[in-house]
């Protein structure tokens, strides 16, 4: 009876044990090297404006680290996501692909130009793209606005989160990836 006792205690502690090393990251390594989170490129199409010209931009790009801004024209914290994102754009150099997505239904309730206007009134200016079929969101699990979400050069998913993000935390993502 009390070998049973044991082989049960020992398989409960395995599973808290595994339960802990996840909750403190310490699979994280283990998992960043998962082909599961791999992202596969998407091809958007880019709005013209400011900091963004008409056009394709294929996310995430082979060989950088892309750092992708998931928003919204009608989303408050979006609109309050803008001036780290700004401050974060003029920080990072050319091997770090900086893009922001909306996949907000265009030619519905938002259009095209209330996207460009969005931007300008915000200050953004750096690529800016459309996920009208979803493909991009939905590889990055993305489930509400604002979400960020860091690929690193082998196009793994190594970090993403929702919510507000300061400056500081945009560019401590990005350099972790690196």
């Amino acid at each position: 009876m009390k070998r049973r006792e044991v082989i049960a205690g020992l398989g409960a502690l395995g599973i808290v044990g595994a339960g802990a090393a996840y909750q403190t990251g310490a699979l994280d390594s283990v998992l960043t090297d998962d082909e599961s989170n791999r992202i596969e490129p998407v091809e958007l199409t880019r709005f013209e404006a400011p900091g963004s010209t008409a056009g394709t931009e294929t996310i995430p790009a082979d060989g950088r680290v892309t750092y992708l801004a998931i928003f919204a024209t009608w989303c408050g914290t979006c609109e309050s996501k803008m001036e780290p994102l700004g401050e974060a754009a003029t920080e990072i150099d050319d091997d770090v692909q900086f893009v922001s997505m909306t996949s907000e239904a265009l030619g519905q309730s938002t259009t095209e130009e209330d996207v460009i206007s969005w931007w300008e009134e915000h200050d953004g200016n750096w690529p800016v793209t459309h996920d009208a079929e979803l493909d991009l969101s939905i590889q990055v699990d993305a489930r509400g606005v604002p979400y960020s979400a860091v690929i690193d050069e082998q196009n793994r998913l190594v970090w993403s989160d929702s919510g507000y993000k300061d400056a500081n935390e945009i560019l401590s993502a990005i350099d972790e990836a690196r």
